[in-house]
């Protein structure tokens, strides 16, 4: 019995970290009013040199047009395991779309960024609509984007 015991106080005390290493982060995007479709988005992570390193949440469910998300396109390589369940519908002009997602926390002050592309169909793309440094003193503070995003926040 009490070698039951250590084995599972061991297994707790080696699980516990490994779960503090993680934390949910609240992804808010606004979009601008514009006239077409729904937009679709990627929500993706970057090293500070603007390379590719993982997919945080992608807005659309036709994996048809992601290759107009042409910079996480790129990143990703469109593998489904990069998007499959981090995926949901559209976002139509003028609305907002909240998501909550697991990130690391050796990614927060470390240097990477969150960059957000952004297209519409028969429309054009916005390549990094948003990217910005993934930092505790970004968190909370609205950022504005260079396409179809109004104004993105995330919050840790």
């Amino acid at each position: 019995m009490k070698k039951i015991t250590a084995a599972v106080c061991l297994a707790g005390a080696i699980a516990l970290p490994a779960l503090a290493q993680a934390r949910e982060v609240t992804l808010t995007t606004q979009l601008k009013n514009y006239d077409g479709n729904d937009a679709y988005l990627a929500f993706y992570v970057t090293d500070a040199n603007g390379k590719y390193q993982k997919t945080l949440w992608v807005a659309g469910k036709k994996a048809k047009y992601y290759k107009h998300l042409s910079d996480w396109a790129r990143g990703s390589g469109l593998s489904p395991s990069e998007f499959d369940g981090v995926s949901g519908a559209s976002v139509g002009s003028g609305r907002t779309l909240k998501v909550s997602v697991e990130l690391a926390d050796t990614l927060i002050d470390a240097g990477y960024q969150i960059r957000v592309d952004s297209a519409v169909e028969n429309k054009h793309e916005a390549r990094s609509d948003i990217a910005v440094p993934l930092t505790t003193q970004g968190a909370g503070k609205p950022s504005t984007g260079s396409g179809y995003i109004e104004s993105f926040t995330y919050n840790l």
